[in-house]
């Protein structure tokens, strides 16, 4: 059975514990698309990670861990990751990368800096991980395979071709120095090397687990407004995190997929720019964010204050819908314990005055206002709850209502930072 854990907003869901917890239960962890740009922060026994290529099963040893060919493969930033894990007494997990993954190049870093900074204000808040360039040059077909790594009369022809525009580019518009092809040949190759012990056919190998019965846990990156077709573009990232391109980025059949878990906070958070219309500002905005998750509103990957604002009822139908989610799990409900009454962004007014409940595309969304609807909160902390039937009643009708607006059933909802805390419903 083929199960994926995707975003249901702007990324920074909190699915981390959810992969991690669900991964617990799988035989094959998959990440489908992205790169390190976005992260997955998780707490177990081991101590407190922030994953940003490796799959979340990489902490159980029964599991594979599959880096798909819809990745784009940063292998500096993998070394670390795996480097991290070693110094944290994590045991070497099971890793595949597939021969067909591309290659994120250290020049593709450098012009998303050089972009950033000759956009300035105008900028698409990037993490500046290399993202963009990285599926520019990819369907420009100008990216560099990892099964390319290991042919070095074919690797230089790749480059040299790819290198002629981009050192122009550095010439001409960024005024920087250019790459030399010879210095980048080598250091690719190099790179290669020490990645070739798992490098495989990854595709095969998930279909024949697929075959052979095997649970596969498919792990999404951001979330659905991040999507560059159906997203808040060009506010978005460059790569689908929806849970129908997860079976493209991991390589298995569309008809394996079963069960689609999309996350969404009971608030609202985001981290990049872009319109966010349930935004909240000042102190109140800075309560939340101190407040939220497990060591406040920070992104996992840049460390950037995440903007907050409450729960966003338009964006998450819409987000769940895209997904075609048939569950959503409820992140981070202990945050709003503080709250005597908690505000829900409900309906969108648009700039000519109409309340409108459908998710827009951005040229409108962009002046739209909030309708804001206020529940009665429980005013109390409810981390340390291990049932559901005990949470407050106030509590349970909020769940309940979010449940209603979201359009599928709410089973899991967590309570706290740590894998355990997680209800039942």
């Amino acid at each position: 059975m083929v199960q994926a854990v995707v975003g249901a907003n702007w990324g920074d869901e909190g699915k981390g514990k959810v992969t991690d917890l669900l991964a617990e239960q799988s035989d094959v962890v998959v990440r489908f698309q992205g790169g390190a740009n976005a992260g997955h922060t998780i707490i177990n026994s081991y101590g407190r990670f922030s994953l940003h290529l490796l799959p979340s099963g990489v902490f159980h040893q029964n599991v594979v861990n599959v880096i798909g060919p819809g990745v784009a493969l940063n292998i500096e930033a993998l070394e670390k990751e795996l480097k991290a894990l070693e110094e944290q007494k994590v045991p070497r997990p099971q890793l595949l990368i597939s021969d067909r993954c591309q290659v994120l190049m250290p020049y593709h870093v450098d012009f998303d800096k050089f972009e950033e900074e000759r956009l300035g204000k105008q900028s698409f808040g990037s993490t500046k991980s290399g993202i963009a360039p990285f599926y520019s040059d990819k369907f420009a077909k100008i990216g560099i395979q990892v099964c390319e790594l290991y042919d070095e009369d074919f690797l230089r022809e790749r480059l040299a071709i790819a290198l002629v525009k981009k050192n122009v580019l550095l010439e001409h518009l960024y005024h920087k120095p250019p790459i030399d092809l010879e210095e980048m040949v080598r250091t690719m190759m190099e790179m290669g090397e020490r990645i070739r012990p798992m490098v495989c056919d990854t595709s095969r190998y998930l279909q024949e687990a697929d075959r052979a019965g095997k649970t596969i846990l498919l792990e999404g990156q951001l979330g659905t407004l991040r999507d560059p077709d159906h997203g808040i573009y060009p506010y978005t990232t460059s790569s689908s995190p929806l849970a129908g391109y997860g079976c493209v980025g991991a390589g298995i059949a569309p008809t394996s997929l079963k069960k689609i878990f999309a996350v969404t906070k009971a608030y609202s958070s985001a981290v990049g720019a872009g319109p966010f219309v349930s935004e909240i500002f000042g102190d109140a905005a800075k309560e939340l964010r101190d407040r939220g998750g497990d060591r406040g509103e920070y992104g996992a990957t840049t460390g950037r204050p995440r903007s907050v604002g409450w729960f966003d009822c338009v964006a998450t139908r819409y987000g769940v819908m895209l997904q075609g989610a048939t569950e959503v799990v409820l992140t981070n409900l202990d945050v709003l314990g503080y709250l005597d009454e908690i505000p829900v962004c409900v309906a969108y007014e648009t700039e000519d005055g109409q309340e409108i409940t459908d998710f827009p595309a951005t040229p409108v969304l962009m002046h739209c206002k909030p309708v804001v609807k206020t529940l009665p909160g429980w005013k109390s902390d409810i981390r340390g709850i291990k049932n559901y039937a005990d949470l407050p009643a106030n509590c349970k009708a909020y769940v309940d209502f979010l449940e209603k607006v979201a359009g599928v059933p709410i089973h899991m909802v967590s309570n706290g930072p740590r894998r355990e805390d997680i209800l039942y419903r």
